[in-house]
């Protein structure tokens, strides 16, 4: 049994993408659950993240919490006079489920010390609560993210949280200048870089999602910044 948590550097880095990507590869050496623990945002039609995991990537996705309103959990919940579970609950949950599955997926939400419960516990406190389990950090290759995933890692280092890797959400087509040289940075941190998704990769059928995604995940030279084939 593996648990693996999926943090972000920031909103909107391709968190849920790359959670599909890790679960549809999970799912072909065993049984995988993917599990959200807390989903804001859920006011209108708009799918939910779990669901467009189990769309992208056939593999079953559940959510503990959805709210209402497009904020950190414990703003939302505040707002809507909603108790959230503790993060001690959200590992229970988790330690349940994987009780019958070779490897749990846990998306965050948001970045890594976005508030997931009322007494100011974050994705980090519930890495520290699952023994054993491994972060991956989702990033980009847009301008900030060098500092954004330095503070990522370093907030994780501090805790004594193992981190797995990197993974690169939405790498567009055509690199600029900044996005060379960012992907070619963020190696400099020692960790492999798991995997580099593209652009557009979640508006992609299950099934071409499903023929791509292996080419996505790749070895990284933290020396030199060659990316190697897996």
């Amino acid at each position: 049994m593996s648990i693996t948590i999926v943090t972000g550097t920031d909103t909107g880095v391709g968190k849920t993408i790359a959670t599909a990507a890790l679960a549809l590869r999970a799912s072909q050496s065993g049984s995988t659950l993917v599990i959200k623990p807390t989903q804001t945002g859920m006011s209108g039609s708009e799918p939910s993240d779990a669901a467009e995991v189990t769309r992208l990537s056939g593999v079953p996705a559940l959510t503990t919490v959805t709210l209402a309103d497009p904020l950190a959990p414990d703003t939302a919940a505040r707002l809507s006079g909603t108790e959230l579970p503790t993060v001690r609950d959200h590992a229970a949950i988790i330690n349940e489920h994987a009780r019958t599955h070779q490897t749990l997926i846990v998306e965050g939400a948001g970045g890594l010390l976005v508030h997931l419960d009322h007494e100011g516990n974050t994705i980090a406190e519930l890495a520290m609560a699952l023994p054993g389990s491994q972060v991956v950090v989702v990033t980009s290759l847009k301008l900030g993210t060098l500092n954004h995933t330095a503070l990522t890692l370093e907030a994780l280092t501090r805790r004594d949280i193992e981190v797995a890797g990197l993974v690169i959400g939405s790498v567009p087509a055509k690199l600029g200048l900044a996005e060379r040289c960012n992907r070619h940075d963020l190696s400099r941190h020692g960790l492999p870089i798991l995997a580099e998704i593209p652009a557009g990769a979640g508006a992609m059928t299950r099934q071409l999602f499903t023929a791509a995604h292996a080419e996505w995940f790749t070895d990284h030279n933290p020396q030199d910044g060659t990316k190697v084939s897996s």
